[in-house]
C-alpha cells in the first residue's frame, strides 16, 4: 500500500513539475548574425551580452530574454537590424524594451487563442501573403526578402500569428463592440470642439528633483493666473510648448481624441472661462484656461454612423486593454529592471 502511495505521489510531483516548466527561450548561436549584433550593442549596454541571455520580461509560462529579442530583430529586419549599432544607449534600450513587452503580450494572447482551439489554415496564410505582399509580382517580393536577408518562412509565421491574433481579438470584441442608440445620442449631445489657452512646463527626461522644481514653478503660475494676470501673456513668457507659446498658448476648435487624454479631459470638463488645476501628461505639467466649447454642428442623422464607429473603436480598445491586463495578471507578468 505504501509503495503504491509513493508511486502515486511521485507521479503527481512529476506532473506538476512538467506543467510548471516554462517554454524555452532562444539561445543565440555563437557567431550568428543575431549573436554578433547583440555582442556589438552590449558594448553600450552590457546587459545585452549574448553569453548571459538575461531576462527582460518574466511570466510563469515563459521568459522573454535578450536572445529572444535580438533573434526576432535580426529575423524580422534582416540587414536593417544592424542600424541598432549606431543608436545611443537610451534609444537602444527603448527599442529593446518595447520589443520585449510586445513579444510577451503577443505570446500571452497566442497562448490563450490556442487554448480556445482557434486555428489558422495554410490557405488563409497564402491568401494574406498574396494580397498584402506579393500581389502580381512574386519574384520581386522574393528578391526583396533575399536582398534584406529575411527568410520567407518568417513572413509565413508572422502572418499566421497575425491572423490568429485577429481571430482571438474578434472573439474578445464580439459583445464589447455593441453600441446602443442611447449611447450614440448621448455622445452627439456632448461638446465636440474646445478652444483653450495653456501653459506647459516640460518634464521629459528630467530627474525627480527637477520635476519637483517644475511643479513648484507651475503652482506659482497657477496662483498668478487665478489672481487675474493675463493668461496669454503668462503663456508667451513661460510656456515651453513651441506650438503655442508665441500666440498666447492657444489651441482652437480641437475635437475629442486629438489631444492626450489628461489634457482632453481638463479641456472638456473645466467650466468655460475658468482655469484647470495642474494637469500632468507625458509632456509635462499644464494649466489650461478654457475659452470656449461647441457642440456638433451637423445634423444627427448625418453623423450617427461615424459616432457609432468611434464608440465601437473606443469599446474595442478598452476591451483589448482590459483583457491584456487580465492575461498579464494571470501570468504573473513582470518587466525586469536593469
Amino acid at each position: 500500500m505504501m509503495k503504491k502511495l509513493a508511486i502515486l505521489l511521485l507521479g503527481i510531483a512529476l506532473t506538476l513539475s512538467f506543467c510548471a516548466k516554462k517554454e524555452p527561450s532562444v539561445v543565440l548561436e555563437k557567431d550568428s548574425p543575431a549573436y554578433n549584433l547583440a555582442l556589438a550593442v552590449s558594448e553600450k549596454i552590457s546587459y545585452y551580452n549574448p553569453e548571459q541571455n538575461n531576462p527582460l520580461v518574466k511570466t510563469k509560462y515563459f521568459d522573454i530574454t535578450t536572445g529572444d529579442v535580438f533573434n526576432i530583430l535580426q529575423t524580422n529586419f534582416g540587414n536593417r537590424a544592424q542600424q541598432l549599432k549606431s543608436f545611443q544607449p537610451e534609444r537602444l534600450k527603448s527599442i529593446v524594451d518595447q520589443n520585449a513587452r510586445q513579444m510577451s503580450e503577443v505570446k500571452l494572447q497566442l497562448r490563450e487563442a490556442k487554448l480556445m482551439g482557434l486555428q489558422v489554415t495554410d490557405q488563409e496564410v497564402d491568401s494574406v501573403i498574396q494580397t498584402r505582399y506579393m500581389r502580381d509580382d512574386k519574384d520581386r517580393f522574393m528578391s526583396w526578402l533575399k536582398n534584406n536577408n529575411i527568410d520567407y518562412q518568417t513572413v509565413r509565421n508572422d502572418t499566421r500569428d497575425g491572423l490568429m491574433l485577429q481571430k482571438y481579438n474578434d472573439k474578445i470584441f464580439e459583445k464589447s463592440a455593441e453600441v446602443s442608440e442611447e449611447e450614440i445620442m448621448d455622445n452627439y449631445k456632448q461638446d465636440k470642439y474646445a478652444t483653450v489657452r495653456h501653459i506647459l512646463l516640460r518634464t521629459q527626461g528630467l530627474s525627480d528633483s527637477l520635476k519637483v522644481e517644475k511643479y513648484k514653478q507651475m503652482e506659482e503660475l497657477l496662483k498668478r493666473a487665478r489672481a487675474g494676470e493675463d493668461f496669454a501673456e503668462l503663456a508667451n513668457q513661460y510656456s515651453e510648448d513651441p506650438g503655442s507659446n508665441k500666440n498666447g498658448g492657444i489651441y482652437e476648435n480641437f475635437t475629442r481624441g486629438k489631444m492626450v487624454k489628461p489634457f482632453e479631459d481638463a479641456s472638456f470638463n473645466t467650466p468655460i472661462g475658468e482655469i484647470s488645476d495642474i494637469v500632468e501628461t507625458s509632456y509635462g505639467y499644464h494649466i489650461i484656461k478654457v475659452i470656449d466649447r461647441k457642440p456638433e454642428e451637423k445634423p444627427f442623422d448625418e453623423v450617427k454612423d461615424s459616432i457609432k464607429a468611434k464608440l465601437q473603436r473606443e469599446k474595442q480598445n478598452k476591451a483589448y486593454t482590459d483583457n491584456l491586463e487580465k492575461l498579464k495578471k494571470k501570468a504573473n507578468f513582470k518587466i525586469v529592471e536593469y
